[in-house]
């Protein structure tokens, strides 16, 4: 990281919130803190389904902001502190609606995401009750609620809107891999570029900070009016994997990715460019970094083994827990293991080993996106398995973040059979060093996870004697036929364009060599998941029932891509360890 960073003396005040949780809860998330920084407003499960808290900081008494019965997903203060911004995911699947209520519980009303549209991208702007958001990345809109009015400030193909200031919007342009920062004239409509990346907002002068991707590894830099670049953070070896700006431009957190999924939280005084750390942070892996209006407080959610997503708050050199859960005591902490691929590639991951010495029964854990990143955070399963004398990996394979952009580029198109390999790379080094039993090896995962399960699965049928595939992909004609089509034409440019590279994606496919699959097999997906189609799940279990294959399918209502309702989750948590076990021990 750049710059001479001084340490925060951080006191890290005692937990405000200790309500024992049950195993499978996710605890509480996406804090937003009032103008003033007095309040923060967040989502928490503790109720069985994820709702909208508001709490004094400081204090113990929150309260319940009643948005319905359906799923809270995401909340925002609005920086006049007169209303509440809810993304509701009705069902519990991926089409988002969001909703308006007033911080009291009044005044609830619906503002986006109607009928078959998916609202996302919810962003207040500072000092004016205006909520740009978009639909279905293509149409950035501007939510008025005093005037009850919706202004479209501009459409197009893979198009989300950041920020908007008098004269121009700020727009994310483009599909995974490959998107692009632009500002539009609001009177011509000329589009001027900005950065690589994804993430990126305004400063009061018309200035442009940005999470720029053009390097190896993520920056931060600002883009002067006139086109002048500056860089604010990089680093050789780490990510920027986010930043967050005060309203006045004063200062910047940023959230750095270190050591293979760490996290660190840095300070940028952006007037004379000190910088100090958080430290320590409450758990090791910290996410949605939001500031007050006032610049007075930093919320953030932190999470780490054993220990569920909790809401903290820094503010005066203070660490302050708004909502949080204690760590279980006795929970296993992972090792870093870092390993070459069949090729040379360096590749890593986490491993949770039970206690006394091996090898043990081992299961390997996929991780969804697959630009998404295994991190040394919160898994209820990871830690039950362990408890039971099963060992778990959680590998970062090749096309995972976190580790700059030739790693995370590494399995697009074609290169996708490479990162098939590294499934079994990881588990001959497993072997190699006495980790695992390879007579007792099994491989789960979800989203994309579920879909390396199943190639490899279908690839390798010797090397695995169970497997799990949850909301997996397994024909990807049909995933691009079903799927949300803005979802479809995002992820060309990282699997393939379903006509001109039609024979690679049918033969990347795991219904194609189905079978071969022989291994017994347990299928999860959500009734409600317009992500990964349930239809994906449902055939591969008629292939397998034709074929006698031993499975078992589990289809989850009211639920979609992510199961966000607890009792879904303790019933998943339950059958994945009664099946692992059952066929591991």
């Amino acid at each position: 990281m750049t710059g001479q960073l001084n340490r925060i003396d951080v006191t890290v005040l005692p937990l405000s919130w200790t309500k024992p949780l049950p195993p499978e809860a996710g605890g509480s998330w996406s804090p937003a803190l009032s103008p003033d920084g007095r309040h923060c407003a967040y989502i928490s499960d503790r109720g069985g389904r994820p709702q909208v808290w508001v709490q004094p900081v400081g204090t113990e008494l929150d309260f319940l902001v009643d948005t319905g019965p359906e799923p809270v997903t995401c909340v925002q203060w609005s920086t006049g502190g007169g209303w509440l911004a809810c993304q509701l995911a009705p069902g519990g699947g991926p089409r988002h609606e969001v909703w308006l209520i007033r911080p009291d519980g009044s005044e609830l009303h619906q503002v986006a995401g109607f009928g078959a549209d998916d609202a996302d991208n919810m962003r207040w702007l500072p000092g004016r009750s205006l909520l740009a958001l978009t639909e279905n990345l293509t149409t950035g809109l501007l939510i008025d609620p005093v005037h009850n009015t919706r202004s479209v400030v501009a459409k197009g193909s893979l198009t989300v809107l950041l920020d908007v200031s008098a004269t121009h919007a700020l727009l994310r342009i483009g599909p995974r891999g490959d998107r692009q920062i632009v500002t539009r004239d609001l009177t011509t409509g000329a589009d001027t570029m900005v950065a690589l990346g994804e993430q990126a907002i305004f400063a009061p002068d018309g200035a442009v900070f940005a999470r720029s991707e053009a390097g190896e590894f993520p920056a931060l830099i600002r883009v002067a009016p006139d086109g002048g670049v500056s860089v604010i953070a990089a680093a050789a070896r780490a990510e920027v994997e986010a930043f967050t700006l005060t309203a006045d431009a004063t200062a910047a957190a940023v959230l750095w990715n270190v050591r293979g999924g760490e996290s660190e939280i840095e300070v940028v005084d952006l007037r004379d460019g000190t910088r100090r750390r958080v430290e320590p942070l409450p758990a090791s892996v910290i996410s949605e970094l939001a500031w007050s209006f006032d610049g007075s407080g930093l919320a953030f959610t932190a999470e780490g083994p054993g220990q569920p997503h909790g809401v903290w708050v820094f503010a005066g050199d203070e660490v302050r827990p708004v909502s949080a859960a204690r760590p279980a005591p006795g929970s296993v902490q992972p090792t870093l293991e870092v390993f070459a691929a069949h090729d040379g590639l360096e590749l890593s991951g986490w491993l949770f080993r039970p206690a006394g010495d091996g090898p043990h029964p081992t299961v390997l854990w996929f991780h969804g996106g697959p630009e998404a990143q295994e991190r040394p955070g919160h898994s209820p399963l990871f830690q039950s398995l362990v408890d039971r004398g099963i060992a778990v990996f959680a590998p970062n394979v090749r096309g995972s973040s976190g580790f700059g952009k030739s790693f995370v580029n590494a399995d697009n198109g074609v290169l996708r059979y490479a990162g098939i390999e590294d499934v079994r790379s990881c588990v001959r080094h497993l072997v190699a060093t006495g980790v695992s039993d390879e007579s007792r090896m099994g491989c789960m995962g979800r989203s994309y996870g579920g879909y390396l399960t199943l190639a490899a699965l279908t690839r390798f049928p010797d090397l695995f004697a169970v497997g799990i595939d949850v909301c997996g992909m397994s024909n990807f004609s049909t995933f691009y036929q079903h799927t949300e089509p803005w979802i479809a034409a995002a992820a060309i440019s990282k699997y393939g364009d379903p006509v001109e590279d039609a024979a690679l994606l049918a033969d990347l496919s795991p219904i194609t060599r189905i079978d071969r699959l022989t291994t017994p097999l347990m299928i999860v997906h959500g009734e409600n998941d317009t992500n990964v189609p349930v239809i994906e799940a449902e055939q591969v279990a008629a292939a397998l029932t034709e074929r006698g294959v031993e499975h078992r399918y589990l289809l989850f209502p009211n639920e979609g891509h992510t199961f966000l309702h607890s009792t879904s989750r303790a019933d998943y948590l339950h059958e994945t360890v009664t099946w692992l076990t059952d066929h591991l021990s």
